[in-house]
C-alpha cells in the first residue's frame, strides 16, 4: 500500500507561481513513477506531468514550458512547480502513484485557483 497526500494549492494571480507536494508514505519501494493529474470543473481528469524512478520526465503540451515536475526520493516527495499560471490551469491537482505490481494510488487532491 502506498499513501500520497497532496499540499501547496491555493488561489494565485494570472502570471503567478506555486509549488505543489506530495508526500508519499507505505511501499515506496514499489513505485516506478509518479504523475500529477488535474481535473476542471465538468471535465475529466488530464495527466499533466510523469516522473519516472530514473528522472524520465513528460509533460502535457498545455504546461511545457511552465510546468516543472522533480522528486526527492531521500525524503519521499514529488513537487509540481507551475509558473506563468494561467486561469486554464485552474482544477483539483492529484498526485499518482505507479508500482510494479500493477497498482495505482491517488492522493485526495488540492484545489489550485487561478484568478485576479
Amino acid at each position: 500500500q502506498v499513501q500520497l497526500v497532496e499540499s501547496g494549492g491555493g488561489l494565485v494571480q494570472p502570471g503567478g507561481s506555486l509549488r505543489l507536494s506530495c508526500a508519499a508514505s507505505g511501499s515506496i519501494s514499489d513505485i516506478y513513477a509518479m504523475a500529477w493529474y488535474r481535473q476542471a470543473p465538468g471535465k475529466k481528469r488530464d495527466l499533466v506531468a510523469t516522473i519516472t524512478n530514473i528522472e524520465t520526465t513528460q509533460y502535457a503540451d498545455s504546461v511545457k514550458g511552465r510546468f516543472t515536475i522533480s522528486r526527492d526520493n531521500a525524503k519521499n516527495m514529488v513537487y509540481l512547480e507551475m509558473n506563468s499560471l494561467k486561469p486554464e490551469d485552474t482544477a483539483v491537482y492529484y498526485c499518482q502513484g505507479s508500482t510494479y505490481t500493477g497498482g495505482s494510488y491517488w492522493g485526495q487532491g488540492t484545489q489550485v485557483t487561478v484568478s485576479s
